[in-house]
């Protein structure tokens, strides 16, 4: 099953932010966190630090494992998967408003990427299953900071949907695309 999501601003749940303002300044966890109560989850998320962004060149293939290929150009974010069939998802078509924090998701199984973007500069995405188990998001971008990037991250087997978070790079919650229910 694929997903298309989108969301733009920083809307959150004041729940939430409280719990993300409230996040101790100490030790990181791993990149993949297993937690049982969600507000836990969400204030060692926040604590955590920033992802690295890893600049590549307009078309260079990226390997994201399990059969899955990723490209960026100036246009966007095209991708295949295991079946070889290309898709492409634009940041020129004003469907993502980049003058505010942006973010998508496509989902196919446990592959899941889409486009993040916005003034700021991007400080991780992280992806979060129906279990409460967090998985740090591999960010790429262009050369020059064009205001946008792609992110993907591969999830355990689940059939429920995941939850994706923007943040900045001082662990601040940017924007939020909640699960939704399959």
């Amino acid at each position: 099953m694929k997903k298309y999501l989108l969301a733009a601003g920083a809307a959150a749940t004041s729940a939430v932010a409280a719990a993300a303002l409230a996040a101790p300044a100490s030790a990181a966890p791993a990149p993949s966190v297993s937690t049982a109560a969600s507000a836990v989850s969400i204030a060692a998320s926040a604590a955590a630090p920033v992802a690295d962004v890893r600049t590549v060149r307009q078309g260079q293939r990226v390997d994201a494992g399990g059969g899955h290929t990723l490209w960026l150009t100036r246009e966007g974010k095209h991708w295949t998967g295991p079946d070889g069939f290309e898709q492409f998802r634009s940041v020129v078509d004003g469907n993502l408003d980049l003058t505010r924090p942006a973010l998508s998701h496509q989902g196919e199984g446990t592959f899941h990427s889409g486009i993040y973007g916005g003034p700021e500069a991007p400080g991780r995405v992280d992806v979060t299953d129906a279990e409460g188990r967090v998985t740090r998001a591999t960010l790429l971008q262009l050369p020059g900071r064009p205001g946008w990037g792609v992110w993907y991250a591969h999830t355990a087997p689940s059939d429920r949907d995941v939850s994706v978070a923007f943040r900045g790079r001082d662990g601040r919650l940017l924007v939020e695309l909640p699960a939704t229910d399959s």
